[in-house]
């Protein structure tokens, strides 16, 4: 028998927070921008009935992202990336697999920006 399936792809697109992220002297104790955008792939064999109880609530998503970047001063965007890749697939279990980047638009004059990007799936729906 097949069963149908359907997955949701959420986004959350150049969300800008102010965090206490840097190594160097000038980035400790200060906060800086940092670009974060976020995609996830959602089961969607929920129906959804138009009602936010239903779905994926992106707005919990983006205030756990806003949290985790700022809840306190982390030296690497490597420790950071994954400690937000963890809480998000711990938080929201609807969530088969989350894509990250992280971007940092001040660490050097000239370039746009530094970053880095992670994967993420969830360990009990690899293979569903």
């Amino acid at each position: 028998m097949n069963k149908k399936t359907q997955q949701y792809k959420v986004f959350i697109k150049d969300l800008v927070v102010q965090a206490p992220i840097g190594m160097l002297e000038h980035e400790i104790g200060v906060k800086q921008p940092l670009h974060v955008n976020a995609s996830f792939l959602i089961d969607g064999l929920n129906p959804v009935n138009d009602d936010i109880g239903t779905v994926l609530d992106y707005r919990e998503i983006r205030q756990l992202i806003i949290d985790e970047c700022t809840k306190e001063h982390t030296h690497l965007l490597e420790t950071l990336i994954q400690r937000l890749a963890n809480r998000l697939l711990n938080a929201f279990p609807a969530i088969l697999n989350v894509h990250l980047s992280l971007e940092k638009p001040e660490a050097f004059d000239d370039c746009y920006s530094v970053g880095l990007e992670v994967s993420l799936e969830q360990p009990n729906k690899v293979g569903t």
